[in-house]
């Protein structure tokens, strides 16, 4: 059957994307034992899981025969708790992309417009060319930064959803607060501002994204795959309005959050202490990294997440040597940065030893 005549032709258009690669297939690839291999390639976090969410989610597996809440009534009661709002303003989603495409579904219309920045997370784009919209991409100020003056100028009837990723990924740099106030209250009552915080809680001053979510047309996006060290299970939420909620909630399918994702999430909101141990370990990565960037004469971004961009010519030869060297790192071509790579901050001695593999690829 020749598939290719039956497809949606839009669809031919829309890229596939490309996560870092897994320590398995690269050891498979290029016969290496997979202990010998260290990924610091998709920001996850070295610590691993939050030790509570660990003991939960051995717990949850005991009733995994039965469907998990279809509400995740006492996560998202947690974490109203902690933010200070109600229930009703979250909702979850396997990983926060899930919520990204409940956006789109709710708000975004073939011949509509979507603006972001041109090196920000690329599902914003991608998740346009599915939805059969435009994704209007706005160079970065100086390479590494929003434009939000450029992204609000760019703006027009046709704009549904304008997306800000604070800390920005891949560059880890983020807007200042006065800026993104001015920002936020410059839009047209037509447009919905989506604040993509993954990276948020490594901010040390981060800004009243939540108040936004209360009182602007604002919809703030969170993840447990970073700092929280959940990766693996897939889950993240947003927080808007009620009538915004009340909307995205229509279009999300039943059971989008297994249970053992539940229990685990839920564990880590009561678990600060393994916040602020990946917080502290995440500063004394970059500070070690900056060091030996400097030695090396390498430009890097000073980063406000926890991976760092660094300048090291051919990033596709860098990643592909490093690679060979059991160090798995993300080359950032697709995101227009061809001479550099993102590394994530890990353990010490991974730290260590991608800096003896990358003095010897540079």
């Amino acid at each position: 059957m020749n598939y290719t005549a039956l497809v949606n032709r839009f669809i031919c258009d829309v890229p596939v994307y490309e996560p870092g690669r897994p320590i398995e297939e690269v050891a498979r690839e290029l016969g290496l034992k997979p202990q010998n291999v260290i990924k610091l390639a998709s920001n996850e976090n070295a610590l691993g899981p939050s030790p509570k969410a660990v003991v939960a989610m051995r717990s949850a597996l005991k009733t995994a025969h039965l469907y998990p809440d279809g509400n995740g009534f006492y996560l998202r009661r947690a974490l109203a708790k902690k933010l200070g709002v109600e229930k009703e303003n979250i909702i979850l989603g396997c990983g926060s992309n899930e919520v990204i495409e409940f956006l789109y579904h709710t708000f975004v219309a073939p011949g509509d417009e979507v603006v972001a920045g041109n090196r920000a997370f690329v599902i914003y784009a991608i998740m346009a060319k599915m939805f059969q919209s435009r994704c209007v991409e706005v160079p970065f100020r100086d390479l590494h930064t929003h434009d939000l003056d450029a992204m609000r100028e760019a703006i027009t009837a046709k704009t549904k959803l304008v997306f800000v990723a604070n800390p920005n990924n891949p560059s880890g740099t983020c807007v200042s607060n006065a800026a993104l106030d001015r920002f936020i209250r410059s839009l047209p009552p037509h447009v919905v501002c989506v604040l993509d915080e993954a990276y948020y809680e490594f901010l040390d001053d981060p800004p009243p994204s939540i108040a936004y979510a209360m009182n602007r047309n604002v919809v703030v996006l969170r993840t447990f795959s970073k700092i929280v060290g959940l990766a693996g299970l897939r889950i993240g939420y947003g927080v808007a309005q009620k009538d915004c909620i009340a909307l995205m909630q229509r279009v999300r399918q039943p059971f989008n959050v297994n249970a053992v994702a539940l229990a685990g999430a839920l564990a880590a909101v009561s678990d600060p202490e393994h916040i602020r141990n990946t917080k502290r370990m995440t500063r004394q990565g970059l500070r070690y990294l900056y060091r030996e960037f400097d030695r090396l004469k390498l430009e890097y971004v000073p980063s406000a997440a926890n991976f760092v961009l660094v300048r090291v010519g051919d990033g596709a030869t860098v990643f592909q040597a490093l690679q060979q060297r059991g160090v798995i790192v993300r080359p950032v071509g697709g995101y227009k940065l061809p001479e550099w790579i993102r590394v994530t901050v890990g353990l010490p001695e991974e730290n260590r030893r991608f800096i003896r593999a990358l003095s010897q690829c540079v």
